[in-house]
């Protein structure tokens, strides 16, 4: 976002480009500073006016890392060539949520603008890549609710991430996710027929503490066909690449980092099967993997240039 205005000592010391930008941190960076720099009252020299500023910069920062980032849903675009995908296939949409963490009464008005967003897309697909609750399995049953909502063209396809594993069974997700018309995979994979053309969703289990079987989730999948691997635990890549080359998979897991050092991208803080692969687009040889920031929050409700993320991804054929 680029704003048309004059430069000004607050916006040189802090572009908006230092920070994630929102309305709320900008007016309060300048409200803070333009109140203690030309009040009336005030007589500040040079040195306590780059002090004030010093104070207000992270005061925004902090606010806008509790308050306003963990609210603010972006959309991630991306065009993929997923080999073997016929022609007729091509420009197939695929969104992809992940990792909602969901808290009932602090996230419901964030799940509703993500449903609502997925919906005006119009995607033939949905991928559900885990980590649905955090330790409560009594909140999927709202979080249920919402998912209701989503509507795809063909296919709403979901696997178990660590968290929900550790916190009921996998009968449990079934039951749930089966009411809702949603197809949860467990080292299993599944054919779609889409124009009188096939592509394969593959699930593998939750891997920390799990028990994914990488040839059994890619067990019978063609050789010439198109698939897309859905896993949760992006460092699981490395096992399934070594049964055959990965089309596409889709991770998430690791939240991008959920707080990120702006302009370098680097994450300071990594997890168990989240440290090789740790947010958005890898090749290796002739495998791709995509691993999102996705929606939620674990540990404390924050985020810091890391926003809450919608990916949309747009296959093509390599025809």
């Amino acid at each position: 976002m680029h704003f048309n205005t004059t430069p000004s000592l607050s916006s040189t010391l802090f572009p908006s480009s230092s920070t994630p930008t929102t309305r709320y941190s900008r007016w309060l960076h300048h409200h803070f500073t333009l109140s203690c720099l030309y009040h009336p009252m005030i007589k500040l020299s040079r040195r306590q006016s780059l002090k004030a500023l010093l104070v207000a910069a992270p005061a925004a920062a902090v606010a806008n890392a509790f308050l306003i980032e963990p609210n603010r849903l972006s959309i991630t675009r991306r065009e993929i060539t997923l080999p073997n995908l016929d022609p007729s296939l091509d420009g197939l949409t695929i969104a992809q949520i992940t990792d909602l963490h969901f808290k009932p009464g602090t996230d419901d008005a964030l799940m509703q603008k993500l449903v609502a967003t997925v919906n005006q897309e119009n995607v033939d697909i949905i991928a559900l890549t885990g980590d649905y609750v955090t330790d409560d399995p009594s909140v999927l049953p709202p979080l249920i609710e919402h998912l209701k909502q989503l509507q795809a063209t063909h296919s709403i396809t979901a696997v178990l991430g660590n968290h929900d594993g550790w916190s009921s069974s996998r009968a449990f997700y079934r039951k749930h996710f089966e009411a809702a018309n949603i197809n949860l995979l467990i080292n299993q994979n599944t054919q779609l027929h889409i124009k009188g053309s096939p592509l394969y969703l593959a699930g593998s289990d939750y891997v920390w503490f799990g028990t994914p079987n990488a040839s059994e989730t890619l067990k019978n999948i063609p050789s010439n066909a198109p698939f897309v691997a859905l896993v949760h635990e992006p460092d699981y890549f490395d096992n399934m690449r070594a049964v055959r080359n990965i089309g596409l998979q889709l991770s998430g897991h690791t939240h991008g980092g959920q707080c990120r050092v702006p302009f370098l991208g680097y994450a300071p803080v990594t997890v168990e099967y989240g440290k090789n692969y740790i947010y958005g687009d890898y090749q290796v040889d002739a495998s791709q993997l995509f691993v999102s920031r996705g929606t939620g929050t674990s540990g404390l409700r924050v985020r810091f240039a890391c926003p809450p993320e919608l990916v949309i991804f747009t296959l093509r054929s390599p025809a």
